[in-house]
């Protein structure tokens, strides 16, 4: 069984088509990378996938349960960073993450020592339990970042993740990524940082305008845009079409750099 299973996957915002019959699978155990320009269509993806927006046609599922019929049952099954921070300002980090447990039903004592893991090793210990709206980006990154880990998901989808992060964190949540996997979890990851991409996932898959437009691992990649050792932002820009732009842009602010 799939991790994640989309097929033939459509959403309209009026005239926009912002994902166009896209179809994929995340396999269990699989570290999963979805890549696109800003306006592809990867959030409005992840969001269909979590049961946060309903599709005009096609389906997602997670471990075979269907995201708009169950989403519920979904949510207990994944650990999910949206881009946006959502969260209750009005808390403190303790207090949201106690909510967290209580409505998922997890053990206080198991709870209590997972957050004070995670809590030391995202150096998050003199913010735990200061309110919410007065953490700065990076500390309201890592507050998302253990609530979503709290009740151990077998899937977590992180929508730019590294957004806002110190190094040190960066390095940590990358790490986690990784045990999540070896020990048998799934990840989907959408990221504008390509040498994460390409030093985390096992597979990519690479969407612009709604489709997919490649997929596979980095050699499988390199093989289809016929650009053998190719870093996966030279394989990215290829596939995307976004080349000559980028070499047209460099040249102009060339040109203005040096008057």
């Amino acid at each position: 069984m799939s991790a994640v299973n989309i097929k033939n996957l459509v959403k309209s915002f009026g005239e926009l088509v912002a994902v166009n019959d896209l179809t994929l699978d995340v396999r269990e155990g699989e570290i999963y990378a979805l890549l696109g320009p800003n306006g592809a269509g990867k959030t409005t993806t992840i969001k269909m996938l979590m049961g946060l927006l309903d599709p005009d046609s096609g389906n997602a599922s997670v471990f075979g349960i269907n995201s708009q019929e169950n989403p519920v049952e979904v949510k207990n099954l994944v650990g999910y960073v949206p881009e946006e921070q959502q969260l209750y300002d009005s808390l403190t980090p303790r207090e949201l993450f106690d909510f967290i447990a209580s409505i998922r039903k997890l053990s206080q004592e198991k709870i209590t020592k997972r957050m004070r893991e995670f809590v030391k090793a995202l150096d998050f210990e003199q913010y735990y339990d200061n309110m919410i709206v007065t953490l700065s980006q990076g500390n309201k990154q890592k507050t998302m970042l253990i609530a979503a880990l709290l009740h151990r998901p077998k899937l977590l989808i992180l929508d730019e993740p590294f957004s806002s992060l110190d190094v040190r964190s960066a390095k940590i949540m990358k790490d986690i990524v990784k045990i999540h996997a070896e020990n048998g979890g799934s990840v989907l990851l959408s990221t504008h940082v390509m040498e994460v991409a390409e030093g985390l996932c096992d597979r990519v898959g690479i969407i612009d305008e709604g489709v997919l437009v490649a997929e596979g691992t980095l050699d499988e990649l390199r093989t289809q845009s016929q650009r053998e050792g190719a870093t996966l932002e030279v394989l990215f820009l290829k596939l995307t079409e976004q080349e000559e732009e980028v070499a047209e842009g460099v040249s102009v602010l060339r040109e203005a750099l040096s008057d």
